[in-house]
């Protein structure tokens, strides 16, 4: 069993933004493998159904990014599912709008839906980043405008090619593992 789980700030004024890729992964995994409604549990809206044979739970927590790990740990501690189970989508800013990285455990890399998980449940989890972009000036009020703000045409393309790859290739994770995922990752990106 697993919990996969895509991190978002709630209200439509966030819904595109680049904050929000792991909700909008979340809702290609839930449309494509024909998940369950969406309910409210856990300080969040949860999903259930099964990718390529797992039973998965699709997490998006509802608490803001800052909280997001009060509601991972809710879904976690219900479902018994161990962070080893447990697969985080996010965006990162340290990588291009074209790029997808995926790895388990590490730091938080100033993100703070990660470190709200970090000290909920331990950084041993499965993260799927994709990138969004970094703003040229290191200014804090900068970032946080980058990451609140949309995409371009061009870049709305490349992320829905990235949150596509993700789709597909969320079941070898699940039941290949992280070396074989990030393998078949890294060669679906560079075909792109």
């Amino acid at each position: 069993m697993f919990l996969v789980v895509g991190l978002g700030n709630p209200g439509s004024e966030y819904a595109d933004t680049r904050h929000n890729v792991g909700f909008m992964a979340a809702d290609e995994i839930h449309r494509r493998y024909n998940f369950s409604p969406f309910r409210s549990k856990f300080d969040g809206l949860i999903a259930e159904g099964s990718i390529e044979g797992q039973k998965v739970y699709l997490l998006k927590p509802q608490t803001y990014m800052n909280l997001s790990g009060n509601s991972v740990v809710k879904a976690a501690s219900f479902y018994k599912i161990l962070p080893e189970n447990i697969v985080v989508i996010h965006d990162d800013m340290d990588l291009t709008i074209d790029k997808i990285k995926a790895k388990i455990g590490g730091g938080s890399g100033g993100h703070n839906g990660l470190k709200s998980i970090d000290s909920c449940i331990s950084p041993n989890y499965n993260r799927i980043r994709i990138g969004v972009g970094h703003p040229v000036i290191h200014d804090k009020e900068k970032i946080i405008n980058h990451v609140l703000s949309g995409f371009s045409k061009s870049e709305k393309e490349a992320l829905k090619i990235n949150i596509d790859i993700v789709a597909d290739l969320i079941g070898v994770l699940l039941n290949k593992g992280m070396a074989e995922f990030s393998n078949q990752l890294g060669m679906k990106v560079n075909q792109k």
